[in-house]
C-alpha cells in the first residue's frame, strides 16, 4: 500500500506524528482523536490491511504487538487502574485506516464492558 495508506507515511516519517515508541518491527503514537486520556495506536511497520489479511506466520508479529501494548501501557502509568487494547477490522468493525493497529486505552473507567 505504502505511500497511499496513512499509517505507512507516518511510520515513514513523511507525516508528523507523537511517536513514543519504536523498534524495528511496530510503532506506537498518540491518537490525533483520543477516545480517553490516554488513547496510543500500536501498529506493525509492515503494512498488514487489517487482522482479517494476517495468516498464521504473522503470530509472532501479533504477539509483539500484544506485548508492545503492555509495556507501552507500563510506561504509561496505566497498569495500576487497567486499560483496553481492541482491534477494529473492517469497515463494519469500525477500522478506519486499513493498515492493522491496536488501540490502546485508559486513565478513566472505560464504559461498554466486554467482560
Amino acid at each position: 500500500m505504502g505511500e497511499e495508506c496513512i499509517f505507512c507515511r507516518i511510520i515513514a516519517g513523511k507525516i508528523p506524528s507523537d511517536v513514543v515508541y519504536q523498534d524495528d518491527r511496530a510503532v506506537v503514537i498518540r491518537d490525533i482523536n483520543p477516545q480517553a486520556p490516554k488513547h496510543l495506536l500500536v501498529m506493525p511497520k509492515d503494512h498488514i490491511s487489517s487482522l482479517a489479511h494476517t495468516d498464521p506466520g504473522h503470530k509472532e508479529l501479533l504477539g509483539h504487538l500484544i506485548g508492545v501494548a503492555r509495556e507501552v501501557a507500563r510506561s504509561e502509568g496505566l497498569s495500576e487502574r487497567g486499560y483496553r487494547v481492541a482491534v477494529n477490522t473492517g469497515r463494519e468493525g469500525g477500522q478506519l485506516v486499513p493498515h492493522i493497529h491496536f488501540h490502546l486505552l485508559g486513565g478513566r473507567k472505560l464504559s461498554g464492558a466486554l467482560g
